[in-house]
């Protein structure tokens, strides 16, 4: 089973998820998207809470309150933390979790730990758990067909972005080759003055022509 929560601290409203028990967290490490972000307490035994960050968000620019709430809710699903203030949250990509199989349920390191990352919680905030909380939302999830369907959903959008980039390149190129045709078109009926010849009275340009 997961548990799916919703914050609405950032529009679009942001999912936040994490496992009910260490071995749901297992299958949660092992399939954690790419734009997913991890958060645990510091040192101490926590649930495993992820972000999974909507498609304008990077790891870089995660706004201050969407990281509270997901502090607030590591340190509230911590048996020992939630007893605690001033506790360290770390975060980190889902994507840097490393997992060796010497490792216990539930345990993790790091590929990185330059892409780790805390952030300090004084105090457990009643209004902001209750918040989350109130949003809850339990299921199970088949993670391989969502790992798989996420994939083609992926393909399909990069499929379509580079059709589009195709034919902006194509209309782009047809534009120019326009634009070439009509300025040979124009030189073709320039001609150019000669400074030395004398110039023609109007008379003078009707003889001309007779």
């Amino acid at each position: 089973m997961v548990l799916f929560f919703t914050s609405t601290v950032v529009d679009p409203p942001a999912i936040v998820y994490m496992g009910k028990d260490k071995v749901e967290n297992e299958d949660l490490i092992k399939y954690a998207w790419p734009q997913d972000v991890w958060f645990h307490v510091d040192k101490l035994s926590s649930a495993h809470v992820y972000l999974r960050m909507p498609p304008t968000m990077t790891y870089d620019s995660i706004p201050q309150a969407l990281l509270t709430d997901c502090a607030q809710l590591v340190k509230a699903n911590s048996i020992e933390g939630n007893k605690k203030d001033n506790l360290t949250i770390i975060f980190t990509p889902g994507s840097n979790l490393k997992k060796s199989g010497d490792m216990a349920v539930g345990q993790v390191s790091f590929h990185s730990d330059k892409q780790v990352k805390r952030v300090h919680v004084p105090k457990r905030e009643n209004v902001i758990v209750n918040r989350l909380n109130k949003t809850k939302v339990e299921r199970d999830v088949d993670h391989e067909q969502e790992r798989v369907d996420r994939i083609k959903k992926e393909n399909a959008e990069k499929r379509a972005a580079a059709a589009q980039m195709k034919k902006a390149e194509a209309e782009l190129a047809k534009t120019r080759e326009a634009e070439k045709a009509a300025r040979s078109y124009d030189l073709l009926f320039e001609v150019e003055e000669d400074p030395d010849a004398p110039k023609l009275t109007g008379k003078a340009i009707e003889e001309d022509f007779m």
